[in-house]
């Protein structure tokens, strides 16, 4: 492990967002290895943590004042063992090659989970499209794909949404694709429904957040059932984790945005939710604006002096990390032990530092890896793969039944792993071992390339 984590911190100096992945994955892995001798032998490891290819380019675009504004944009494109790579692209002003390369490596065994064909990848641009009219959203997604459109492919590279790319910038990048290749293929996920998107896309991340937490709870004869959450962000995954909670009888009591967030005591509602969705996805609001609808719910402007986040220290049963990567640090941690939570259940990608899983190990909470709990998006962007190369739409329903059915056994594979490896009820361990013997298989399968 010292020798490898020497070095990947070696080739990427600075990059502890990738360090930081690497060394849960490397760390939880070593059984593996020491069962399977052939990988240390064929370098497994050493060829896992490198990209297979990162593609880095600029991207010019001029705003509605007439300015020329230059970004930079990114794509990893990390394993394509088990098929093309899959993941998102993100546009935020914190992207950089670090946060992209260690979301590409937890990708690999993410998808490798969902068991279906798809390869690792990143991307996106250190562009906030927070603020920026229609327009300039639109210029800025045509010169991006001017130089993407190079390196992807349905059979190659798959993109789809992350923070700050919802349905309007893949309706442009879409466009700005179809436009240079003269050809209309399921090349990006996330798609609107009338031209080749799928049912259930936009709620599968938070959806299936929730399907497995409900089958960890089983495991301890719980359900959801009058269990009190507390939920993090207020984007696309976090609002759907609140809709699923709901319907299955648990209750959501907070939502936060990068400005703060707000404690709802009585549990946020169908109709409180349907009013953070137009707040957020369509005014394009901040968080702190519920209070002035529902005046009985407390407003926590955000600290950044603070050394804890308050909104994990209220009473609760579960926590839903869902906002971004490292919200979750050792004080929160404590807290939320605390306050008695029994589960913690990641709609982010790596939102807990390692010191705060230590911690939930620990104390038996049970807890669930992003790789694993918030694989629904990118399960469902798989459907959408199947359902553009076969030219059909699936009814709702049966988008839904193939979700629930995909995190179920999501849930069984890392179960499985644990009893295997002797690491019972470790979710993390389960993951990184179950996706890890998956891809690096394939890599042996395929030879040394």
């Amino acid at each position: 492990m010292n020798s490898v984590m020497k070095i990947v911190k070696t080739r990427n100096p600075g990059e502890k967002e990738f360090h930081q992945a690497v060394e849960e994955v490397v760390e939880s892995v070593l059984p593996v290895l020491d069962r399977n001798p052939q990988y240390r032998k064929e370098a497994v490891l050493e060829r896992i943590v490198e990209p297979e290819r990162i593609i880095i380019f600029r991207v010019p675009w001029m705003d509605d004042q007439g300015q020329v504004q230059v970004n930079r944009g990114f794509r990893i494109q990390m394993n394509s063992a088990i098929g093309p790579y899959k993941g998102g692209l993100r546009f935020h002003p914190s992207v950089n090659l670090s946060i992209l390369k260690f979301l590409a490596f937890e990708q690999v065994f993410k998808n490798a989970l969902t068991t279906l064909a798809m390869g690792g990848g990143k991307g996106g641009s250190d562009f906030d499209p927070k603020g920026k009219s229609d327009n300039e959203v639109m210029r800025f997604c045509q010169s991006f794909m001017t130089e993407l459109f190079r390196h992807i492919g349905p059979n190659t590279d798959v993109p789809a949404g992350d923070i700050g790319v919802g349905a309007r910038e893949i309706g442009y990048l879409f466009g700005t694709y179809k436009k240079l290749r003269n050809e209309f293929t399921g090349v990006l996920t996330g798609k609107s429904l009338g031209w080749g998107g799928s049912l259930i896309r936009p709620e599968a991340t938070g959806y299936g957040s929730v399907y497995f937490a409900a089958e960890m709870l089983a495991t301890k004869n719980e359900t959801l059932e009058g269990k009190t959450c507390l939920v993090s962000g207020s984007g696309n995954v976090s609002q759907y984790t609140v809709e699923k909670i709901f319907e299955l009888g648990g209750k959501v009591v907070t939502l936060s945005d990068s400005s703060g967030y707000i404690y709802d005591e009585e549990g946020i509602d169908t109709d409180k939710l349907a009013f953070v969705k137009r707040l957020k996805n369509i005014k394009r609001g901040r968080i702190y604006e519920y209070i002035d609808k529902y005046s009985e719910a407390v407003y926590t402007e955000a600290d950044p002096s603070l050394d804890h986040n308050p909104l994990w220290d209220h009473k609760a049963d579960c926590a839903f990390p869902s906002a971004t990567e490292n919200e979750i640090n050792e004080k929160d941690s404590m807290n939320l032990m605390k306050n008695r939570v029994k589960l913690v259940c990641e709609g982010a990608n790596m939102p807990s530092v390692p010191e705060a899983i230590n911690i939930f190990l620990d104390n038996k909470i049970l807890y669930a890896p992003g790789k694993a709990s918030n694989a629904g998006g990118v399960a469902v962007s798989g459907l959408e793969m199947a359902q553009n190369s076969m030219r059909l739409s699936w009814p709702a329903e049966e988008v839904d039944q193939r979700l629930k059915m995909i995190m179920k056994n999501i849930h069984q594979t890392c179960l499985d792993a644990t009893n295997e490896y002797g690491k019972p009820g470790n979710y993390m361990a389960g993951a990184n071992i179950a996706g890890f013997t998956k891809v690096v298989n394939a890599m042996l399968d395929q030879g040394l390339i």
